[in-house]
């Protein structure tokens, strides 16, 4: 699993050091039930552990499962803590001094979301609480974010986490030799971008659905397309042409053909009168910040064990915004003839884009997304 988060370009500590993993076998040890109660327990497991009191301590209105009582204690378990204890105290990374001086500030300050499925759920508060107990400086603050379960559409068999992505990554490469007319797989120049545009297109596919909504996969060639205007692969396709828009431009002005670009206040934009203009302005650039406000919180600070993210807002409305760039793009010629009259008109247009670009690529940061400057 750690090789296909990389693949999606999640950062995650590597396999926690052994000092981690052994210092909370010594604590487990100390935890577990007394021998006579352990009886015949299965291979690879070390003991029990009850997790009953720390329930009942935090309460019905919690949200823990009530029947959570026992925990059996395996050394993969242990390592999977660890792993968490490495990201935890990775947080921030840029964490001021004064934050890294103090040994407990992480327990306070930061905050735990445990993604999980709804199959994994009550082994996951396994988990979380079995942290606690554990470790003195767990996190105080740990939600649980539960996803709804993953079906692949005419597919009774099982497709595993690694075969989703060379799947998705075979499609991307098999576009592209349709699309150029030869085999671009083995070419260097373009193995990071068809990293990128694989996993935008899993990303873009998981995230669309709200987290605890049932998602359905459609795995045929025809899902990944430039064309298609439902996936990540049509919103890098435009990303990629805003930036051959503006590689025109400079280039261009190296030339000599156009001015360099005027300062933003001697702009006149009121000669943007195309409806296309509007929709950008109107629908995707002004009511961006509201949006990633929105999206980029979760529901943390109410009671409860759980929480809820709104991923599919951000992945419609880049697709959306994708849409009426395309639409826009395809109609308007933005690099005019190099007449002078036209400039103010081209300038005022190209602000625009800019404006359009900043927000796709901030869109796409948010979901761990480099924009691409060629497809």
């Amino acid at each position: 699993m750690p090789t296909f988060l990389q693949q999606l370009r999640v950062d995650w500590p590597a396999a926690s050091e052994r000092a981690a993993t052994e210092a909370l076998r010594n604590r487990a040890l100390a935890e577990l039930s007394p021998a006579q109660e352990r009886g015949a327990l299965p291979r690879g497991v070390l003991g029990t552990v009850c997790l009953k009191e720390l329930v009942q301590e935090r309460g019905r209105a919690a949200g823990y499962d009530p029947n959570l009582d026992k925990c059996l204690v395996t050394e993969d378990l242990l390592s999977v803590l660890a792993e968490l204890q490495e990201a935890a105290r990775c947080w921030p990374g840029d964490s001021p001094p004064s934050l890294a001086a103090a040994p407990d500030a992480n327990a306070d300050r930061c905050m735990v979301v445990h993604v999980v499925s709804c199959e994994e759920e009550f082994q996951q508060q396994k988990v979380d609480l079995l942290w606690r107990k554990l470790d003195d400086q767990a996190p105080l603050t740990q939600k649980h974010l539960v996803c709804g379960p993953v079906k692949v559409a005419g597919a009774p068999s099982t497709l595993t986490a690694p075969e989703y992505y060379e799947l998705r990554h075979a499609q991307v490469c098999k576009a592209s030799a349709v699309k150029h007319g030869r085999d671009l797989a083995r070419d260097p120049a373009w193995t990071e971008v068809f990293s990128v545009l694989s996993v935008a297109t899993i990303k873009f596919e998981m995230l669309s659905t709200a987290p605890h909504g049932q998602l359905l996969l459609a795995l045929a060639d025809s899902s990944i397309s430039t064309k298609g205007t439902k996936s990540g692969t049509f919103v890098m396709y435009n990303c990629a042409r805003l930036a051959t828009l503006f590689e025109g431009y400079r280039h261009s002005m190296e030339q000599g053909l156009y001015p360099t670009f005027p300062p933003v206040s001697s702009l006149d934009f009121s000669v943007l009168q195309d409806e296309g203009e509007w929709l950008l302005l109107f629908n995707g650039i002004l009511p961006f910040p509201d949006l990633l406000s929105q999206t980029a919180a979760l529901a943390c600070t109410a009671p409860g064990l759980h929480t809820t993210a709104r991923t599919e807002t951000m992945c419609k409305f880049l697709v959306q915004l994708s849409m009426d760039f395309s639409s826009y793009y395809n109609r308007i010629h933005i690099l005019g003839a190099p007449r002078p009259h036209l400039f103010g008109q081209m300038f005022a247009r190209l602000q625009l884009l800019r404006a359009v670009r900043e927000v796709l690529h901030t869109g796409l940061a948010t979901l761990g997304l480099p924009p691409l400057n060629h497809i």
